[in-house]
């Protein structure tokens, strides 16, 4: 009974609501950026993502809030369960950040205009330069405490268990010198997979890691470099799913 009651509640009420909002928060962020896309392209979206698990009454537990410093840039790289990351991390992760994703994305109406106007990081995968082009992009966009989020997976997971870690966020570490922030999500899955058309009442646990700075080893060749890449992005996925491992009973 009260499932079906949650369901009709999220088809009639919240879903509605959540729709205008998103429409005013995309129109108000478009507006915005174009005076002032650091400040305009995050704040609005942080108070979007709240509403979102506030209207579908989603409890949230974030953990490690310490481990982020004032003023500093940070790689962000988060496993990837359901489209409610996106909420998650807007609304609570608190740090000012741009995402990384795919160029299609941004031809979204409102939602992806909005994205384009806040001056994420749109990169073209089908391109063979991306990977330049993404640092390139990055380099010009983290500073002064802004950083960068980026899905190493590159999708979300079809099944719940967490994928393989592509390269692109620690090669922009790497050359960049930023730390990486590892963070943990569990629970979106499910809230809502890849599969599932409509929302599941279930808590979600954000855990926010110890930064992991990347290796640097002055004179090393380009597969010393690649070896030491791989390593952390390696230890990044391990931290990551260690606390995956732990399930809620034993969260700290």
């Amino acid at each position: 009974m009260i499932r079906a009651l949650y369901l009709i509640y999220q088809i009639f009420i919240a879903l509605p609501i959540m729709i205008v909002i998103t429409i005013i928060v995309a129109l108000t962020t478009m507006i915005g950026s174009i005076f002032d896309h650091r400040f305009w392209g995050y704040w609005p979206g942080m108070i979007w993502g709240r509403l979102f698990y506030r209207f579908f009454f989603i409890p949230i537990h974030v953990h490690g809030r310490e481990n982020i410093r004032k003023g500093q840039s940070y790689v962000i790289a988060a496993n990837h369960q359901s489209y409610w990351d996106a909420f998650l991390m807007y609304g609570f992760l608190g740090v000012k950040f741009k995402w990384m994703m795919k160029k299609e994305l941004g031809k979204i109406p409102f939602v992806g205009w909005a994205c384009y106007m806040a001056h994420h990081i749109l990169i073209d995968r089908s391109s063979r330069v991306s990977s330049k082009e993404s640092i390139r992009k990055a380099e010009s966009t983290l500073k002064d405490g802004m950083s960068v989020i980026i899905f190493p997976e590159g999708t979300r997971t079809p099944d719940g268990k967490m994928g393989r870690f592509k390269r692109g966020a620690f090669l922009i570490s790497q050359e960049l010198q930023l730390p990486i922030l590892p963070v943990t999500i569990d629970g979106n899955y499910d809230v809502m997979s890849r599969h599932a058309w409509n929302v599941t009442w279930h808590p979600v646990h954000m855990t926010i890691h110890e930064p992991i700075m990347p290796r640097t080893d002055v004179g090393a060749t380009e597969q010393e470099q690649t070896q030491a890449m791989n390593e952390t992005a390696q230890k990044v996925s391990e931290v990551i799913q260690e606390t995956l491992d732990k399930g809620y009973s034993l969260r700290a």
